[in-house]
């Protein structure tokens, strides 16, 4: 059992424990409007294409942002572009919340401010993801990759049972001014953090800097498959825009939020036993198995006709995901420089963030044709055949093994450093 434990090593370091709990409190409150949204949209417009429209929002400012953003992780503080986010980000939902309580409720406001959060999102969470190497040594990913999932699956659980009970009783603006609290409370966490200075002769910002990250990515065919096959995941079996439409039939508002609670469960199921992560090294192989158990839990969602069916496929899916998160995570934070980390951070955003925001317009416009059920059982099949045909494109990305990948970026770094040290990078 204490091998399979969770590891809390990381949280002995002061930084790292403060960044972990404004994260940790901020992300909870995120989840409420997470919720909240999608709802104000189906109850404005009934529409399941409407709500999955949202995703295409995201989409398009999300696209140019996350380049930029990972451009700025690698050139200035790190902890400035976090804070500056999270203020942002509170001033969004101030106006979320004023919208739901100053006379009608205005759909344009809904999607622009979609559309404005996903530009912040693209400073903020390159940032966020590339100080973490920073804070907790290479041996600690695993464990850190770990309590971030645990962060997000607490709130994914409480957050949307405790919004589904205010949306079906006092209502949105309850929701809305429960997450503007806790911005509020994680920002004090946030100040207190130490200063995280850019990498030394840190590159400079430009359309160049951008260009060397992707040429990087490019050149490292493990890195690729895993936004490859995240993508095509999230792409054709990403459902969550259809949650208030499957609810509905299976006991309406009242069981919306164990919906997006049953993802988290079956992902915390994973990170409370995550302890065997550190001792598994093939991790591609890993991230497909997962992948591919994933599409399973989201056949088993679409073809559900009883609640209890529906919720089982879920945390199966969940559960899945955070495998494939985990160590798409541990390849990343372990073998990126740290000069490039930034910006590798944005095309990695990308990846996972794009596919559900595609994948979410894709359920409401198939959910059209196909009915909802329909739409989420054929989207989990593409899924498995879509990762099955990739990783036959991509046979490296199969027998990837870890240590190789942590002894190849201390390599790189060292030629870095030696460069820098006779004058070859100014």
């Amino acid at each position: 059992m204490k091998k399979l434990a969770l590891d809390l090593s990381p949280l002995r370091i002061r930084d790292f424990r403060l960044l972990y709990a404004g994260a940790s409190i901020s992300g909870f409150g995120s989840m409420f409007t997470m919720v909240a949204i999608p709802y104000n949209v189906a109850i404005l417009t009934n529409d399941p294409l409407m709500v999955g429209l949202l995703g295409v929002c995201e989409l398009i400012p999300l696209l140019f942002m996350s380049f930029v953003g990972g451009a700025l992780a690698d050139y200035v503080d790190r902890r400035k572009l976090i804070i500056w986010s999270e203020l942002a980000a509170a001033v969004l939902i101030g106006l979320l919340l004023l919208n739901s309580v100053l006379g009608e409720q205005q759909l344009w406001l809904l999607f622009a401010i979609a559309a404005v959060s996903a530009t912040i999102t693209g400073v903020h969470r390159p940032a966020m993801d590339s100080i973490m190497p920073r804070l907790a040594p290479p041996e600690m990913m695993p464990a850190v990759g770990a309590l971030n999932s645990l962060r997000w699956q607490v709130g994914l659980i409480g957050a949307p049972i405790l919004a589904g009970l205010l949306l079906a009783g006092p209502g949105l603006p309850w929701v809305y001014g429960i997450d503007l609290l806790t911005f509020v409370v994680a920002l004090a966490c946030l100040v207190r953090l130490g200063a995280v200075p850019p990498p030394e002769k840190a590159d400079r910002p430009s359309l160049r800097s951008v260009v060397d990250g992707l040429r990087y990515a490019r050149s490292r065919k493990e890195l690729l498959a895993t936004y490859v096959v995240d993508i095509n995941a999230m792409l054709f079996a990403f459902p969550m825009a259809l949650f208030p439409f499957l609810a509905k039939d299976l006991g309406g508002e009242a069981v919306l939020g164990l919906f997006y609670a049953a993802f988290a469960i079956g992902a915390l199921l994973v990170t409370l036993t995550s302890g065997w992560t550190s001792r598994v090294h093939r991790h591609g192989l890993a991230v497909t198995i997962a992948a591919l158990a994933w599409g399973g839990g989201i056949v088993i969602l679409g073809l559900a006709d009883s609640l209890w069916l529906a919720l089982l496929g879920l945390v199966i899916a969940g559960g899945a995901d955070m495998i494939s998160g985990l160590f798409r995570g541990v390849i990343w934070n372990q073998t990126i420089p740290n000069h490039l980390r930034g910006r590798l951070a944005g095309i990695e955003m990308l990846s996972y963030m794009t596919g559900p925001m595609l994948g979410n317009t894709r359920a409401g416009l198939t959910a059209r044709w196909w009915g909802v059920g329909g739409s989420v059982v054929w989207g989990g099949v593409v899924c498995m055949v879509g990762i099955v045909a990739m990783v036959a494109l991509l046979p490296e990305f199969l027998r990837y093994d870890g240590r190789e990948g942590i002894a190849h970026k201390e390599a790189e770094e060292a030629a870095r450093a030696e460069a820098i040290a006779v004058g070859a990078i100014t």
